[in-house]
Formats: structure tokens, sequence, C-alpha cells
């Protein structure tokens, strides 16, 4: 994600002036039912784990997270691409590609 996308999606938000109602509790309430709605696009989906025919509303869902998960960032003060970054050495550490490729084992198990 861009610096001008986030700027884009913090500008929506302070042009309506919503940022007085995002505190992190509310945030991740609303990042958690926006992940229960992407999950709502494959349920009773029986064997069809494809998203062929459902990739607009995943699109759409995504992009409501991605947007909470914007505005949670901004809302605790946190640099994206730094937690981010910082993330990824925990996982290659708790995951290395010798042990973890092509398993998916939870890294206690590797």
């Amino acid at each position: 994600m861009t610096q001008e996308t986030i700027n884009q999606i913090l500008k929506f938000r302070d042009d309506r002036e919503w940022k007085q109602f995002h505190n992190p509790k509310d945030l991740a309430i609303s990042i958690s039912l926006e992940s229960a709605e992407l999950l709502e696009v494959f349920q009773w989906s029986g064997l069809d784990t494809s998203c062929d025919e459902k990739i607009e509303k995943i699109k759409e869902e995504l992009a409501d997270i991605f947007i909470y998960c914007v505005e949670m960032a901004d809302a605790c003060e946190l640099d994206i691409d730094e937690i981010i970054q910082k993330k990824l050495i925990t996982n290659n550490k708790k995951y290395p590609v010798d042990k973890a490729k092509g398993k998916s084992d939870k890294y206690n198990k590797l």
C-alpha cells in the first residue's frame, strides 16, 4: 500500500470528522466484523474453496478490512511498514524455509 493510498483513507475519514469515533476498541471490532463478512463469502460453499466467482465481493471486503487496519494503525500511532517488517522477521525465524517449506505445521511442530 502506498503512502498516497494511506493518505486518501485518512483524508476520507478526516473530511467526515470520524476520527473522534475511531478508538482502538471500536476499530478492532470493525476489523473483526469485516473479516466475518469476508468469511461469509465462503459460507455454505461446501467443497468450493476457490474465489473465481466471488472475487468482486472478496475485493470489497478486503478493502474494508485494509481501510480499518490503516485507521487502527493511525489511532495507535503505528508505522504500518515498520510493524509488518518486524513481523516478517519474526515469522522468518519461526518458519525457516528448510523446515517449513511445503508444510502447514505450526512453528512448534516443525
